[in-house]
């Protein structure tokens, strides 16, 4: 929507959103009667957010995307989870009547997900954008390109240019505004719709754009509050006490000095050149210097809670963890991936698979690929799950080896322990 239209809205009214819009002749959303005028409040702190397609604040900054990733903390944890999740891979199964599982390579969605999304994306790059739009905006859109064999591409759409209506007959139809070209409208079986997981209304996720709002635009004031001090702020090394009434001249001296030479960060702790008289003394630590740091400190904290991201993983946590890591890993990919993984395993089976696709099919990322550890606690999990003699495994030696990116070997297909054991005698 283009900020003339959001204008339009503002001033006329919307009853709080976009309307249905039942065609391409429906009327505008004015309201019924006629309107000669209508009053702009331009004081109003919401105003920004429909100007500039951000999110006012109680701390008078509107939040935007722009702004948002300028934040060295909330930028380390929207790419961290976007290319976390972008470089995991995302698999299509087949379980078969027997139960037995493995990956569906024939089928369509699996190229989708493992080769080709598009002509223009491979794998990574596709999931790091939508993953990154559904953090951000709440909503990640693909079109999908039909082909003779189902869905033949996925062609990400801006979420800031689709708008869900829910028909009468609570169907869903997406509304789409290209920057160049008229109004499409897609139906539901058109479009892949990736949700964030917290939704106001069911329909719609709400990303940290908006839920994070205030945060960021404290944290954002809190910032350019160091960045001005540093810029225009005076930190002399003492204070002048003079016994009795300076002259003139030696005002505008002291003066001239101070505008040259102490103001800016790389003047801090100058002393001023004293003169009739004048006795120096030193000044104690400023404390509102570290007020500043520790609220910027706070403000770190704050993302972190509402992205999910443990501490150490945004950079600013003075934390050894040593061995820890493996932990640290464990809770990042429970605590903040795994909802995610959820999100877009039941969005492909919702939009990508058909009804009997349904009930033999399922998508599934490799979480594993981000806890293998050391290549020492890989052997012992490994030499575990292989068995041995008195100890039957869980695992076939082909199973390991792909598991290392290795080829099959003769015989892998079947237990080592059974193998290894000794004939039996009779």
């Amino acid at each position: 929507m283009s900020w003339l239209d959001r204008l339009a809205l503002w001033t006329f009214g919307s009853g709080g959103g976009v309307p249905p819009v039942s065609g391409p002749a429906a009327a505008p959303p004015y309201g019924p009667g006629v309107m000669a005028y209508s009053v702009l409040d331009l004081r109003d702190e919401k105003l920004p957010e429909f100007m500039r397609g951000g999110w006012a604040t109680k701390a008078g900054r509107a939040v935007n995307e722009r702004s948002a990733m300028s934040n060295a903390t909330f930028n380390r944890a929207v790419l961290l989870t976007a290319s976390s999740l972008g470089m995991l891979p995302l698999n299509l199964f087949r379980r078969a009547p027997d139960g037995t599982v493995a990956k569906a390579e024939d089928h369509p969605v699996h190229r989708l997900l493992r080769r080709t999304p598009n002509s223009a994306q491979t794998p990574f790059e596709f999931k790091s954008y939508m993953q990154g739009r559904a953090l951000l905006k709440g909503n990640a859109y693909a079109f999908k390109v039909p082909g003779v064999r189902g869905v033949q591409a996925l062609w990400p759409l801006d979420p800031d240019r689709v708008t869900p209506v829910q028909g009468e007959d609570f169907s869903l139809r997406y509304e789409y505004q290209p920057r160049v070209g008229a109004r499409r409208i897609f139906q539901q079986d058109e479009i892949f719709h990736l949700r964030a997981p917290w939704s106001s209304d069911g329909l719609t996720g709400e990303g940290l754009l908006k839920l994070a709002a205030e945060v960021l635009g404290l944290a954002d004031v809190t910032d350019e509050a160091a960045a001005s001090f540093l810029k225009n702020g005076s930190s002399p090394g003492g204070v002048l006490q003079h016994p009795k009434t300076l002259s003139a001249d030696a005002i505008a001296r002291l003066r001239e000095q101070m505008e040259d030479r102490f103001v800016g960060s790389e003047n801090a702790g100058r002393w001023f050149v004293t003169e009739e008289g004048i006795e120096a003394k030193t000044l104690p630590g400023n404390s509102r210097d570290a007020e500043g740091v520790a609220q910027r400190k706070y403000q770190g904290e704050e993302i972190a809670r509402m992205t999910g991201v443990p501490r150490p993983l945004l950079m600013f946590d003075e934390t050894s963890w040593g061995t820890g890591i493996e932990q640290l890993g464990l809770f990042f990919v429970t605590y903040c991936l795994m909802p995610w993984f959820v999100a877009w395993e039941e969005a492909i089976a919702r939009s990508l698979l058909n009804d009997s696709d349904r009930e033999t099919h399922y998508a599934k990322f490799n979480e594993a690929a981000l806890l293998r550890g050391s290549l020492k606690d890989q052997a012992e999990f490994f030499a575990k799950a292989l068995g041995g003699p008195g100890a039957g495994g869980f695992m076939v030696p082909d199973e390991a080896r792909d598991k290392m990116d290795m080829n099959p070997i003769p015989g892998g297909d079947k237990p080592a322990w059974l193998q290894a054991a000794p004939p039996a005698t009779t």
